[in-house]
């Protein structure tokens, strides 16, 4: 069972950033969990990690200039230590404690005010956790991490990646919100997409009408749209787009990475030029049917290998001659992909609250790939559809 997707459920447009509480309950789960891995604190230092504890938005990211710390300790309120660049933005957040020193400033970028915040937390346990593990990076230089170690007598940097993510894996009603408002927006805009596509259209004409289309619609961003084609199926699906021409028999899919008040949506559509021949059409049924045994494998208490084993089992019986993807969906929130993964030895327990995409693909010819994409949420009564539904049946241009 699955409840309606974003066309049923549609919202109004979710109002920008978060109320103070929604950052006390981060907050506080955040600790609760401190308190079990006897962490006095956890350092985070990336752009969506500091802005899920802080609400601290900047496009100033892009910079690679200055290092951003945010301390959330075992007790008390978040600690920002950043460049003085930064501290009028960081003044509107719910954040109190700003520390700044004028970055950059390459003999000591923060370094001293940092290992004193760092001092200071670590008191009971004399451990402080870092974004070490996979799908995390610290964003300082090597020498200066080294340096801050060096600098915390008595306390030890270790890795707090499985607090963040068990932290984030589960959204709030807020953020849920959030990403099935970006969903609506990238439903409707594929929906009209074919309107304006014609044979000869270039993959990158494609992109650029549902680029435009997204911004029109309300996205805030789409820093994630490639868009590839070939006849009757696609070698691969991250390349692109090209100035190939679109002809008849061709099949182009776009995937898209949009935003919403920092919230990603992730899925895709195929589109067949002047005709669908047979077999292309026999797989893309095949991927429709394994999106959906993947939808209705998600519920609580099933595994992200339960819903792989759903999906890989529809297209093994269709003839498929395997995938170059390496998993079939991810986790989704701040960032475009997180965790966890469909893989079949992924066994992350899917809980309530927690988004997913279902991304089944498969290789039915040599060469010839087809891939679909659906994002949703886990509920108690089964998965909750965020993106709308694709048609079974492939749209036709021309």
């Amino acid at each position: 069972m699955f409840l309606p997707g974003a066309a049923a459920i549609a919202t109004a447009q979710p109002a920008r950033g978060f109320a103070r509480s929604e950052f006390e309950d981060r907050l506080g789960r955040a600790q609760s969990l401190m308190l079990q891995a006897e962490l006095d604190g956890v350092l985070v230092t990336t752009p969506p990690n500091v802005r899920y504890f802080s609400g601290f938005d900047t496009q100033f990211w892009e910079s690679p200039t200055r290092p951003w710390f945010l301390l959330v300790p075992r007790e008390g309120e978040p600690i920002a230590v950043i460049p003085e660049i930064g501290a009028p933005a960081m003044e509107i957040t719910w954040v109190e404690d700003i520390r700044t020193w004028p970055a950059p400033q390459p003999d000591d970028d923060g370094v001293t005010l940092l290992s004193a915040a760092l001092s200071g937390a670590g008191r009971r346990f004399g451990r402080i956790g870092a974004e070490f593990g996979r799908e995390s990076v610290m964003r300082m230089p090597l020498d200066d991490l080294a340096e801050i170690r060096r600098r915390l007598d008595g306390v030890e940097l270790v890795d707090a990646a499985p607090l963040i993510r068990e932290l984030r894996m589960v959204k709030s009603e807020g953020e849920i919100d959030r990403i099935r408002h970006i969903c609506t927006i990238a439903s409707d805009a594929f929906e009209a997409l074919p309107n304006s596509l014609a044979i000869g259209d270039s993959e990158r004409d494609a992109c650029r009408k549902l680029r435009i289309d997204f911004a029109e619609r309300g996205a805030d961003a789409t820093p994630y749209m490639p868009g590839i084609s070939g006849p009757g199926g696609y070698a691969q699906i991250i390349a692109g787009p090209s100035d190939r021409r679109l002809g008849d028999g061709d099949i182009l899919i776009i995937d898209t990475g949009s935003t919403y008040d920092g919230y990603f949506c992730d899925f895709d559509r195929n589109f067949a030029f002047g005709h669908i021949d047979d077999a292309a059409r026999r797989a893309h049924e095949a991927v429709w049917d394994a999106t959906e045994a993947g939808i209705a494998a998600a519920v609580p208490g099933a595994t992200c290998a339960d819903v792989w084993r759903a999906m890989a089992g529809v297209m093994e019986a269709a003839g498929s001659l395997g995938n170059n993807v390496g998993r079939m969906g991810h986790g989704l929130g701040l960032q475009l992909t997180e965790p966890p993964s469909n893989t079949p030895d992924d066994h992350t327990v899917l809980v309530p609250g927690l988004v997913l995409t279902v991304e089944p693909g498969m290789e039915y010819a040599p060469g010839k790939m087809l891939v679909h994409e659906e994002n949703l949420v886990v509920r108690e009564g089964g998965a909750e559809l965020l993106s709308r539904r694709a048609p079974r049946d492939m749209p036709v241009v021309g």
